[in-house]
């Protein structure tokens, strides 16, 4: 009656293992580390920086415990904060021969000291947020009165264009605000010029008043546009400060959306407020010149001659030197996107860009007089320009829609995209909120956080085990599993932990013994109502299933509304909160009862549980106290 199947005791000791081994790295610590990683595009950390880092730490007289190439960085870890400093200063003067033009980002950071059987099982600890771990925390807000204002001018020059390209004469085209207006001598060139907004532009609506004796066409954008202006404006601003965080060398940083116009961004392990500002107000600017396709601009390409009068070098993603004119054709406020596809002959990836009006209008006379020379897509940070590509111009192109292309793997395409992109904010944005958490302080808050849980942790065991005895030490242990595979599955999720995480993860505990103490009650039920043991832990543990289900399912309804609705702090609660209802299902049903049955579900003849007091009916005062075993 109260036998597992093997196969039952093989999930459970399954679930253990993996449980085990992904948690255990939380327990080994963090050690000080260098990490290095690339400061421009074209700059890739690959084995070839790895050796020369490694040759950089054996000319210091430095050994590293642990030096490795993870993902697209390197990170050396050392054994004491003294030689992480003394490491970083070696490494900077080896990779970084010049710090106002940096190749390479060498900054300070800390790493898990866990072994290397369990890095290799691709076992890493969960990360720590800004106030368990310190550094800054900036909410900036994005100025949204200038990206619709912005969006007006575009269109404007877009709507200009339009109307020349089908001689529709007007008496006059400018921008109002974020509204655009046009004038007309007679009403029926105006209704032309309905038409042709009508048909060519979805995300304009028109309205027509008198101006005098002229007419007068009044175009604002849609409300559904201007969101999605809004939210195209908000999303390219954060993924450019993804872009220039990385120079910061940050592990895990926060980049959210919070409402519709504010953008919080948290950096762990970062208290140089002062250089964080400055990567976050940098801006970057795009360029498209002609490269100098004579003899000269050749030699002078190649490196075997000077750069000739009115030409400039600038080196490519590859590190190969290009020489390009010094007249700028176009800069990056006429580019309106870059998305990565394929090309529709020759299949192979390419960058789609799209211009507005007045640089459709320019692209298309620069290629008609430059078919077959190059023209080089420059991004400019920091005044140092570095050209993102190169392209043959083919043929003529028109209407405002260039693709770029020539052996690129799709990835390349998407970061050429992702840069022409990002280069440059898309609205303002203004920190309207700053604060630093120094290292100490986090410090302090995962003393404090770790003893709230081992001490709410020890007194629910503490209870549980005199109250139900030897059930109430199935349901301690059936607790530690739970937070077991909590802190598992956080860990493999790569969650980064916060102050409410931890909370979370206490409540968890009060949440998780619900479910044992009813199934231990609903024992002592059907003992008082005299059934025998074994027929008592079957019928306990199926009848309590109901309501433990219809409670979690209600509570995890909740969790979910906050993990929906909620921001910040409030989702890192709700993750947790929501994790450990799933865990504690497992572990205070599943597993609680398969220590039972492996104990008692052996014993053909049972006569006593240990389930502590059990108060029978009938003679008042009476009671009967289970033995234990």
């Amino acid at each position: 009656m109260n036998r597992y199947p093997v196969w039952k005791y093989a999930v459970i000791l399954i679930a253990l293992l993996v449980g085990l081994v992904y948690a255990m790295p939380n327990f080994f610590g963090e050690a000080p580390a260098v990490q290095v990683s690339s400061g421009k595009p074209a700059v890739k950390v690959d084995a070839s920086t790895l050796a020369r880092v490694q040759q950089a730490l054996d000319g210091a007289g430095i050994k590293p415990e642990a030096l490795a190439l993870e993902g697209t960085s390197i990170r050396a870890r050392l054994d004491s904060g003294e030689a992480q400093l003394k490491a970083r200063d070696a490494i900077q003067k080896a990779l970084v021969p010049d710090p106002a033009d940096p190749p390479y980002v060498v900054a300070l950071n800390l790493v898990s000291r866990s072994p290397h059987w369990l890095s290799a099982l691709r076992a890493a600890p969960m990360y720590l947020g800004l106030d368990l771990r310190g550094g800054v925390h900036f909410m900036l807000q994005v100025d949204m009165q200038a990206a619709l204002t912005k969006k007006a001018e575009s269109l404007a020059g877009d709507l200009r264009t339009s109307m020349r390209e089908k001689n529709i004469r007007h008496a006059g085209i400018a921008r109002n605000g974020q509204t655009v207006e046009v004038r007309f001598r007679d009403a029926a060139t105006l209704q032309q010029a309905q038409a042709l907004i009508a048909d060519q532009f979805a995300e304009i609506q028109a309205t027509q008043s008198a101006d005098g004796s002229d007419q007068k066409l009044v175009a604002a954008i849609k409300p559904e546009a201007a969101r999605k202006v809004q939210e195209q404006a908000l999303k390219q601003n954060m993924v450019t400060l993804h872009n220039r965080i990385n120079e910061l060398g940050v592990a895990e940083p926060v980049i959210q959306q919070q409402g519709l116009d504010r953008i919080v961004v948290q950096l762990p392990g970062v208290q140089d407020t002062a250089k964080a500002k400055d990567i976050l107000g940098r801006t970057a600017t795009l360029e498209v010149r002609m490269v100098d396709e004579s003899t000269e601009g050749r030699t002078a390409e190649i490196g075997s001659g000077p750069v000739p009068f009115g030409d400039e070098r600038y080196g490519d993603r590859e590190g190969r030197a290009v020489i390009v004119r010094k007249q700028v054709v176009l800069t990056g406020d006429n580019l309106t996107d870059a998305q990565a596809g394929f090309d529709n002959q020759t299949q192979e990836a390419a960058v789609h860009l799209t211009l507005d009006a007045k640089g459709a209008r320019i692209f298309k006379d620069v290629t008609r007089e430059s078919i077959g020379k190059r023209m080089a897509i420059l991004l400019f940070e920091k005044g140092k320009g570095e050209v993102v590509t190169a392209p043959v111009i083919r043929s003529e192109i028109a209407g405002g829609r260039v693709q770029i292309s020539g052996r690129m793997t799709t990835a390349e395409a998407n970061d050429v995209a992702l840069l022409l992109r990002a280069g440059s904010l898309a609205a303002p944005m203004e920190i309207i909120e700053e604060r630093t958490i120094g290292p100490s302080l986090g410090a302090e808050n995962i003393t404090k956080g770790f003893h709230s849980v081992a001490w709410g942790f020890a007194a629910i065991v503490a209870f549980m085990a005199i109250y139900y005895m030897l059930f109430g030490m199935f349901s301690g242990l059936a607790l530690a599993v739970n937070l077991l595979l909590l802190v598992a599955i956080l860990s493999m999720l790569q969650a980064t932990l916060t102050l409410p995480g931890m909370a979370a993860m206490a409540l968890a505990l009060g949440m998780a013994i619900d479910s044992n103490v009813l199934i231990n009650e609903r024992v002592r039920e059907e003992l008082r109502n005299g059934a025998s043991p074994q027929a008592a832990i079957h019928a306990g543990y199926d009848r309590a299933w109901a309501t433990i289900l219809d409670s979690n399912v209600t509570t995890l309804i909740a969790g979910l509304a906050l993990l929906i609705f909620g921001s910040g702090p409030v989702r890192g609660f709700a993750v947790v909160h929501c994790i450990g209802i799933l865990t504690s299902m497992f572990s205070a049903v599943f597993f609680s009862r398969g220590l039972v049955n492996l104990w008692y579900g052996r014993k053909k003849k049972l006569k006593t549980v240990s389930i502590g007091t059990i108060w029978r009916p009938g003679a008042e005062g009476a009671i009967t106290k289970a033995e234990t075993l």
